[in-house]
């Protein structure tokens, strides 16, 4: 059975993981990443497309210069891009979204696994929790970069905003406000830090003791040498 210290550890580093495991699950099922107001020209007239949308779903409305709204509808991500550029970038984040779901899974695994036992293999204990939290990490890092990629390099706002309105003609401006679907990213990337600096804390503290343990002979007392 493991020490009540290594259990105290391995569980504050588990509930970590299954907080970063639901958080994932969370920004993937909402819409909330951002708030676009894109701006184009009509005949004698100006027209703001207003945008509420995630990876997979959002809703749009359509305003006249003078601020009437004439409509607003719900439309589908995937089904509303026509660019390789936005389509490709936006399935890169939805995979690199589930593959984040599943390595804080097995991290959530691992952390459980040493809080009610002790595993043989090496990789089950603090090498494995270090190796998914991080890889866990840096796909959250990367979807947080490429998800404003494609906002601003990319424009994906006004493309989608081009599919919720006819006769638009120049594009004026466009006004991007990231949601807390987005911003929960920052939070699990936090979460798995934590989650390293935990199990960091508890394996250096391990490692010093047994060095504590093995101390050389020159060290010991001269009466033990002489013996």
């Amino acid at each position: 059975m493991p020490s009540r210290k290594k259990t105290t550890m391995f569980a504050s580093a588990f509930c970590s993981c299954v907080c970063s495991f639901v958080l994932v699950c969370v920004v993937l099922g909402t819409q909330q990443w951002v708030s676009s107001q894109v701006r184009f020209a009509r005949t004698n007239t100006s027209v703001t497309i207003s945008l509420d949308y995630g990876l997979f779903q959002g809703t749009c409305g359509q305003f006249v210069e003078a601020g009437l709204e004439v409509s607003q509808k719900t439309f589908q991500v995937a089904d509303s891009l026509s660019s390789t550029k936005t389509r490709s970038t936006n399935i890169a984040i939805i995979v690199i979204l589930v593959l984040s779901l599943l390595t804080a899974l097995l991290s959530s695994g691992f952390t459980c696994t040493n809080t009610v036992s002790n595993p043989y293999q090496t990789f089950l204990g603090p090498i494995g929790v270090y190796t998914w939290n991080s890889v866990c990490g840096i796909l959250i890092l990367l979807a947080m970069i490429l998800f404003p990629v494609n906002i601003e390099a990319h424009g994906l706002s006004e493309e989608l905003a081009q599919g919720c309105s006819t006769s638009l003609q120049k594009h004026i401006s466009s006004k991007h406000s990231y949601g807390y679907s987005y911003w929960l990213m920052l939070l699990i990337l936090l979460l798995n830090i934590a989650s390293v600096i935990i199990i960091y804390f508890y394996d250096h503290a391990r490692y010093s003791k047994k060095k504590e343990h093995e101390r050389p002979i020159e060290n010991a007392p001269k009466d033990v040498i002489l013996f």
